[in-house]
């Protein structure tokens, strides 16, 4: 990470300081720092609103960085796995890259086989936000005009990210509409609080949920809503969870509904550890579910934080968010949002070390 940031902001106990980070399509970007007098510290660039680093301590008081990221902004621009990014305007997959909305059919970017995911080629990764400095954080914003992506609705998205002394940051989304239309935001960093160039498969999981969603060979749900059943995280170490077939490695790619998700109240969504470390990390979130993604697909097209291109199992996501494709099911929690109406979500990751 590059220290030479220049200061721009005290609140108390946290220091918020920025850097310019270069331009894209001639719009500045830059490279924001909240850190707390512990020394603990989380970047983050207006580029796609993304995560870039969270550096916390392990049990020996050593601080590195427990995130997958780029060092430049090149990087990201490269990147085609949206390591960190804020996502919308609608997280994971669309199938068919459709859906019905008051009878009215939309047809949306297919950008994963027939399927939209992320957003499409419109997705908020690639996208420069507006900035403001708030106490303890940041607040990014960006119109999203009809038609992008194919999604109906001029769309006004905040993200606010803040950190505290506790070494907990929440990220906060809040969205309005003047049409219609369908809306889903997380986060998809790539955690692996080894901070070392091992993969994640020492890691221990636990996901506060009982059931998850049946999907297709796409991973489009199909409806169903089955047991975790053996795909239960109990807090096991993950490499006892993953299915080995000689080179082939099958991880986790599954939505998990959170317990007590009926509300928007804030609920436990997972909890993970890496015993060698000491570093815990504990999730909660008000969305109704988590996707666990085990980094399968992993490939980057740029050095990252281990200085070489990432590979599968480097880091796994844990993308708290309503369902993917909630739109094609109506007994799903309800993905659309109307003008008047307010869009707001909040996902927490509160890093800690066993004690």
């Amino acid at each position: 990470m590059n220290n030479k940031l220049n200061e721009t902001m005290i609140k108390g106990q946290i220091t918020i300081s920025q850097q310019h980070w270069g331009d894209h399509f001639g719009k500045p970007v830059y490279l924001f720092r909240i850190e707390n007098t512990s020394g603990a510290y989380i970047e983050i660039t207006d580029y796609g609103a993304t995560l870039v680093a969270a550096v916390m301590p392990d049990n020996a008081g050593n601080f590195e960085n427990v995130i997958l990221g780029y060092d430049s902004l090149v990087g990201y621009v490269a990147d085609e796995c949206y390591l960190g990014a804020t996502i919308g305007r609608f997280a994971n997959r669309i199938g068919g890259a459709q859906f019905t909305l008051d009878d009215k059919a939309f047809k949306l970017d297919a950008n994963d086989g027939e399927n939209s995911n992320h957003g499409g080629r419109s997705g908020f990764n690639t996208r420069v936000f507006d900035h403001e400095l708030v106490e303890d954080g940041i607040t990014f914003t960006l119109q999203s005009m009809a038609g992008d992506g194919g999604f109906p609705g001029n769309l006004n998205l905040t993200v606010t990210y803040r950190f505290t002394f506790y070494n907990q940051l929440s990220i906060t989304y809040s969205a309005d509409t003047d049409e219609a239309t369908i809306a889903n935001f997380t986060n998809h960093a790539y955690f692996n609080l080894s901070a070392k160039d091992e993969g994640v498969f020492e890691h221990s999981l636990k996901v506060y949920a009982d059931e998850l969603l049946d999907v297709d060979a796409a991973y489009i749900p199909t409806g169903l809503i089955n047991a975790v059943a053996d795909k239960a995280l109990d807090g096991s170490v993950l490499q006892g969870k993953l299915k080995f077939a000689g080179d082939e490695i099958t991880g986790f790619n599954d939505c998990f509904l959170l317990r007590d998700a009926d509300d928007n109240l804030m609920k436990p969504a997972a909890r993970l550890v890496h015993e060698a470390s000491g570093r815990t990390l504990e999730v909660s979130t008000s969305y109704p579910a988590v996707l666990v993604y085990t980094g399968d697909y992993l490939h980057s097209k740029s050095n990252g934080s281990f200085q070489r291109s990432f590979k599968p199992f480097d880091g796994l996501c844990l993308e708290c968010q309503y369902y993917p494709d909630s739109p094609n099911h109506a007994h799903f929690p309800s993905t659309t949002l109307r003008p008047g109406q307010a869009y707001h979500q909040v996902i927490v990751y509160k890093f800690g070390v066993i004690i």
